[in-house]
């Protein structure tokens, strides 16, 4: 993948301020949709377990990435509550592809307030959900409380999970197998998706 994409180039170039920066992209602004979340996290837990250009505590980063990934949805619901109904009006740009703000607003209407968890273990869909809450006028402390539940789950399990698995011997030696891997299984998704909105649309 491009450097600017690769998790542990990213890291290596950048540190924590650089993961912090990214989840918090990836969390609340638009252009932040086709960052690399799930795949970043995996990898600063598997860096910080082989004390690899990371030597912060697990608690700490844990703590850190789930504060910036609460921020960024927080950022995320108050744009679009200010920006929201003209964002829905206005054509697809190269950044903003209506589709995507579609499909968010679908995933939402589909699981309500509990979207908001839900979306964090969904790429694109991630991105887009906090903004269509906030454009749905979506009360802000159940808003609020979802996100603080959401963005510890994902930033903290991830995390986790990438720093006991980065243990394993296996893991370490084949980790761009695994970093693969688990863009494999994050897209799924939004591909099932996709292949649902298609047959939708052949229906009507």
């Amino acid at each position: 993948m491009p450097s600017f994409l690769d998790p542990e180039w990213l890291i290596s170039t950048f540190g924590l301020a650089g993961i912090l920066a990214l989840v918090f992209a990836e969390s609340g602004l638009l252009i932040g949709f086709f960052l690399p979340g799930d795949s970043l996290l995996f990898t600063a837990g598997l860096l910080v377990a082989g004390g690899t250009y990371l030597h912060q505590p697990l608690w700490l980063m844990c703590l850190l990435i789930s504060i910036a990934a609460v921020a960024g949805d927080q950022f995320g619901y108050l744009f679009g509550r200010r920006f929201g109904p003209a964002l829905f009006r206005r054509p697809d740009s190269r950044l903003l592809k209506q589709e995507n703000l579609t499909r968010a607003k679908d995933f939402f209407q589909r699981y309500g307030a509990r979207s908001i968890v839900l979306a964090r273990f969904v790429p694109i869909v991630r991105t887009f959900t906090p903004i269509v809450a906030g454009a749905g006028h979506m009360h802000y402390r159940s808003f609020l409380t979802y996100n603080v539940v959401g963005g510890t789950l994902w930033g903290c399990g991830v995390t986790i999970l990438g720093y006991f698995l980065g243990q394993i011997a296996f893991v370490r030696n084949n980790i761009e197998f695994i970093l693969i891997g688990i863009v494999l299984v994050s897209v799924i998704p939004v591909a099932i998706e996709l292949l649902r909105s298609r047959s939708r649309s052949r229906v009507r």
